[in-house]
């Protein structure tokens, strides 16, 4: 688990610079975006990556790896955006937005150490393919809760969901990391 936690965190440092760096050149305009929009930007590039995964043909150039990780940054984004505590003015100020993404980051960290000790690292012997699979699912059931007004009658929320597809794309750039060296 100590090697999961180091690759974990290493993987979020990676998915945060990128962020940040785009949070320069955009500000926080993603604010604007509804729920179902922002579920829709991670279905596009979940879909993506299947495509990938299934043509190896890439015309884009792009790597499967580069839209992982931007399925952890819009997962962030949407875990800010159903808590919607913060206005414009707060995420400008130096800092905040950098506080705000650990935030939620730790709170999916948490649950990723909760399960992997409750399911024993299962994931590690996955197929990337097979946990891509899995971010769909989640994302049909994203659309599912929003087409219901976010109600639920015995499933996890959205948030759940959120983290969920956060921490699938943590396992498989670590798996992609393992496979590359």
């Amino acid at each position: 688990m100590e090697k999961t936690i180091q690759q974990y965190q290493s993987i979020i440092q990676r998915a945060k610079g990128i962020f940040l760096q785009k949070s320069l050149d955009y500000g926080t305009s993603w604010r604007i975006l509804r729920m179902p929009s922002l579920t829709d930007q991670i279905f596009i590039k979940a879909e993506r990556i299947r495509n990938l995964q299934e043509s190896r043909e890439n015309k884009v150039g792009e790597s499967q790896e580069s839209e992982f990780l931007g399925i952890i940054n819009y997962c962030v984004i949407a875990l800010m955006l159903l808590d919607k505590k913060q206005n414009e003015e707060e995420l400008e100020q130096e800092g905040m937005l950098a506080a705000l993404y650990d935030t939620y980051v730790d709170k999916a960290f948490k649950t990723m150490k909760e399960k992997n000790h409750d399911y024993g690292e299962a994931w590690r012997s996955m197929r990337i393919s097979s946990i891509t699979d899995l971010i769909l699912m989640k994302i049909l059931r994203l659309k599912r809760i929003e087409d219901n007004a976010g109600k639920t009658l015995i499933s996890e929320g959205a948030d759940a969901n959120y983290i969920d597809m956060l921490n699938y794309a943590v396992f498989c750039l670590i798996k992609f990391s393992e496979t590359t060296k």
